[in-house]
């Protein structure tokens, strides 16, 4: 696999933002689930990462396409899909609702630890990784000034994957 690396600097002043790119590598995470997916960020607000509001994706949706999903529901269908999803992030009340569903009864394949040092801003999957200065919050994904890189192929993916293992240890 060729290795594709892009870099997005985004911005409410420029108007570039990262949701097609948070979007497409979610959706294929659901249609061909990582062994183990990380998601890592010292705040998460469950945004909606999918949105279907115009039909685009009616087709990867089914015969009911719902107009969007939140990074919860996304994360628990690629759960359910055969990843094992690990959430990483701080002991904040602001990541509690977020939290909630992602341990609601019944979930399983997510492990969820919270960590009050936490500050690295990473999603990744078995061959791509996504990473920069973004929370997964609505600041962070359409007001901030952030700056993002999104690589596939190439060893990146693979290192943090076992980096994060290391340091956090949740059922690998």
């Amino acid at each position: 696999m060729k290795d594709l690396t892009r870099t997005v600097r985004t911005s409410a002043r420029t108007g570039l933002r990262i949701d097609s790119t948070l979007s497409a590598a979610l959706m294929a995470e659901v249609l061909d689930p990582s062994t183990d997916l990380w998601l890592v960020s010292p705040w998460i607000t469950d945004i909606q990462v999918i949105d279907n509001s115009h039909g685009t994706y009616d087709a990867f949706f089914g015969d009911v396409p719902p107009s969007g999903w939140r990074l919860s529901d996304t994360l628990l269908r690629i759960a359910g899909a055969g990843a094992c999803v690990h959430v990483i992030t701080r002991p904040d009340p602001h990541n509690d609702a977020f939290l909630r569903r992602m341990s609601a009864p019944g979930v399983e394949r997510v492990h969820i630890e919270r960590d009050p040092d936490v500050h690295e801003k990473t999603l990744c999957g078995q061959e791509w990784i996504l990473t920069g200065s973004m929370n997964y919050t609505v600041r962070g994904m359409a007001k901030n000034d952030e700056l993002v890189t999104y690589k596939v192929g190439g060893p990146d993916a693979g290192q943090a994957r076992l980096d994060l293992a290391q340091r956090w240890r949740s059922g690998s």
